[in-house]
């Protein structure tokens, strides 16, 4: 068997990766031989390293994803196995050479084996430094030497912008390649979104902060700027144009709350953050949309950011509202929406946006970043970290236009505003799926969002993250941060709390018969699933850890019927589908009873 799986492994490919003059293999297979897990950051996120061996060379990489993390915390990547590496990016950290994984796949019908052949170490290292450096594995350590670190002295410098060209960056690295591992990089990104200025006011003193959405053809990013980098950078920045932004720059886990972006990490600019307008401003896209249908928001949970395209039916009057937190008036407009699911709904702009608003109707709008209500059925928010784009030049655009003048103009819609309770109000279960039948049809690889039903056991709860500080603010609901003890800021709100409340962002584990799935859940469906609030169960951490465990082991190992639905998220040529709980509900072992006796009848012969 280790001869076989030999004979499928990439020889050359590790040393290829990093000299761009040699053939290139797609997606190489290469053998595992040592993974270890990394002290954890602040934010507890598991961090691991593995060493790939292509029977010529090894390399150390980093595990960069968390979907890639879940390889190992399933036990599928470990010493001895092959992967097949699906998304990479070569990078050198103070000399070495590491290779950040994005997507890999664990080759389990080729097994595992003892190390094959002897692989050399792909830096290249001085004579004296191989005799002076061991090359082989430790029990408690990696292939290789190890790195010593070294000391850099830097010159502190004002952030700046200065012209550049494109040959000024040999090496651009993707968005997506961003993560806290990678060190010295450069990305050249499109400005999609800049904010307002926000400032805050406490007993230490006053702040100030900006941000800016960050596009490229991998992916997106969010970056903020606090107080003299927003002085530096906020005039620099302008919607629209491509810039050159090169580390340092800190790189944390994304807080959901405050941004629409599908990227874990976001960034924070620092005083040696290089900002550059490029020369070339048309080879970076203008912006990414993830759509959800109009029909589909029946289905969509409460507070969840969304990308919607639809033509404008209707434009209502601007008008003022007073808000109940800071008691300041607010310009608002509402407009409908309508596209070819036969469903329209209501979506209110905001402030500036709302005084403008000059679109002709039957124009196509897509917006990007608005929020999801259940206020009178459902309704939609643009964000103020939101965008709107008119008659935007995109498929999903022309094909809305050509269903409208063909024959949406003379169509009746149903409105979600007249459907109460559009969150409970869901007609019969889909079909059931077992887990294998759910990666085996695809669902959520299509255009289309894909909902099924699936009977399974919860036989994994991801805890350090399984809930997050909410603003007390009725209807708000975003996270807040905690400044001092007994000062918790809502950015969106304007306005500081004694307290949060805590509220369920759970990922989970599940498993039937035929194989394991891991689905995300929203806070009506923790509570069902944990039987308390997260704002109790973290009383109860806080006060006794082993009564919260409990309450953990408890909810763990239970069987319940998950409506779930899938969608597929594109980055360049990267594919991956999210799967997400919409509600969740225990066993009704009668119904259960009929389903199964149903679906042997299904199978008689007649």
């Amino acid at each position: 068997m280790a001869s076989d799986a030999a004979s499928k492994v990439s020889v050359g490919a590790l040393s290829a990766i990093f000299d761009e003059t040699k053939p290139q293999i797609r997606e190489p297979i290469v053998q595992c031989v040592q993974i270890k897990p990394l002290p954890p950051q602040q934010n507890n996120q598991e961090r691991y390293r593995a060493v790939f061996s292509d029977i010529s060379n090894y390399v150390q990489t980093m595990i960069a994803t968390p979907e890639a993390n879940r390889f190992v915390t399933s036990g599928q990547l470990r010493k001895g196995c092959f992967v097949r590496l699906k998304g990479f990016q070569a990078n050198s950290v103070k000399g070495k050479k590491i290779l950040i994984i994005l997507d890999l796949e664990v080759l389990q019908d080729l097994g595992e084996a003892e190390k094959i052949g002897e692989p050399k170490p792909l830096e290249n290292r001085s004579e004296e430094d191989e005799k002076s450096q061991p090359t082989t594995i430790s029990s408690n350590g990696f292939y290789g030497s190890k790195i010593q670190g070294v000391q850099m002295q830097t010159t502190s410098r004002p952030t700046q912008l200065r012209p550049a060209a494109a040959s000024a960056h040999t090496t651009i690295y993707p968005i997506e390649a961003i993560s806290p591992y990678s060190h010295k990089w450069t990305i050249k990104a499109r400005c999609t979104n800049k904010s307002i200025i926000r400032t805050w006011h406490n007993r230490n003193g006053d702040g100030k902060l900006f941000s800016v959405n960050l596009l490229d053809d991998s992916g997106e990013i969010r970056a903020t700027g606090f107080n003299d980098q927003c002085d530096m950078l906020y005039d620099i920045f302008q919607e629209g144009s491509v810039y050159y932004i090169s580390s340092p720059c800190s790189v944390k886990i994304a807080k959901k709350q405050f941004t629409n972006l599908n990227n874990d990490y976001e960034l924070t600019f620092e005083r040696d953050t290089i900002v550059e307008k490029a020369e070339d401003q048309t080879d970076v896209p203008q912006i990414r949309f993830s759509f959800t249908a109009i029909g589909d928001l029946i289905s969509v949970e409460k507070d969840t950011t969304i990308d919607v395209i639809g033509v404008l039916k209707d434009a209502g009057e601007v008008s003022q509202i007073m808000s109940k937190t800071n008691n300041k008036p607010y310009s608002k407009r509402e407009l409908t929406l309508v596209d070819n699911t036969g469903f329209s709904v209501r979506l209110t702009v905001w402030g500036a946006t709302a005084m403008d608003f000059n679109v002709i109707p039957e124009s196509v709008i897509a917006f990007k970043g608005v929020k999801v209500s259940d206020f009178g059925g459902r309704s939609l928010s643009l964000l103020s970290s939101g965008s709107m784009t008119i008659d935007p030049d995109i498929e999903e655009a022309h094909k809305l236009k050509g269903w409208y003048d063909a024959q949406g103009r003379d169509e009746a819609f149903t409105s979600h505003a007249s459907m109460p309770g559009a969150a409970t109000s869901i007609t019969k279960l889909e079909q059931f799926k077992t887990v294998a039948q759910v990666k085996e049809e695809q669902l959520g690889m299509s255009d289309e969002v894909a909902y099924f039903s699936l009977k399974a056991t919860v036989v994994y709860i991801k805890q350090d993250t399984m809930c997050y500080p909410a603003c007390l603010s009725e209807g708000c609901n975003k996270k807040v941060t905690e400044l001092d003890p007994g000062q918790w800021r809502c950015e969106r709100c304007d306005k500081t709390h004694l307290r949060p409340e805590y509220r369920y962002i759970m990922l989970i584990g599940v498993s039937d018969h035929t194989g394991q799935l891991y689905l995300s859940c929203f806070d009506e469906v923790g509570r069902s699933m944990m039987g308390t609030t997260a704002d109790q169960l973290m009383e109860i951490r806080q006060n006794d850890e082993k009564a919260a465990g409990d309450i953990f082991q408890d909810a763990n190992c239970r069987t319940w019927n998950f409506r779930c639905r899938a969608r597929i998220d594109n980055f360049s040529d990267q594919q991956r589908i999210r799967y997400q709980i919409v509600s969740a509900k225990p066993v009704n072992y009668s119904e259960e009873a009929s389903r199964l006796a149903d679906m042997v009848d299904s199978y008689s012969i007649s």
